[in-house]
């Protein structure tokens, strides 16, 4: 059976830095997309960023692009993302997501739909 786990999330101030990660178990994920989604009250889930394979190369939403890094560790079939220069807006469970096969389509890693596996999600929240 197939899980993702995530942890790292939290209460943060403005400004401060979080590193959220995610366990991966059941298969390896090495080869294939994994990502990060959140989704914040009343509003639809959005892409964060994406990582395409383990040494490929890494999308970012461009409200995130330059705050937050993506990384991946084959060894531990894990994948992370810092916050860094968080904001309120910020604030979101953030889900874990990995797609079971390759995808060479850049718009695909963007999009929810694409993905296989899905984490329960971790909350981070930012205060103002």
């Amino acid at each position: 059976q197939v899980q993702l786990v995530e942890s790292g999330g939290g209460l943060v101030q403005t400004g401060g830095s979080l590193r959220l990660s995610c366990a991966a178990s059941g298969r390896t994920f090495t080869p294939y997309p994994m990502g990060w989604f959140r989704q914040a009250p009343g509003k639809e889930r959005e892409f964060v960023a994406a990582s395409t394979r383990s040494s490929g190369t890494n999308y970012y939403a461009d409200s995130v692009r330059g705050r937050f890094t993506i990384s991946r560790d084959s060894a531990k079939n894990a994948v992370y993302l810092q916050l860094m220069s968080l904001k309120p807006e910020d604030t979101a469970v953030y889900y874990c997501a990995a797609k079971g096969t390759s995808e060479t389509r850049s718009a695909y890693f963007l999009q929810s739909a694409q993905y296989d596996y899905w984490g329960q999600g971790t909350q981070v929240t930012v205060s103002s």
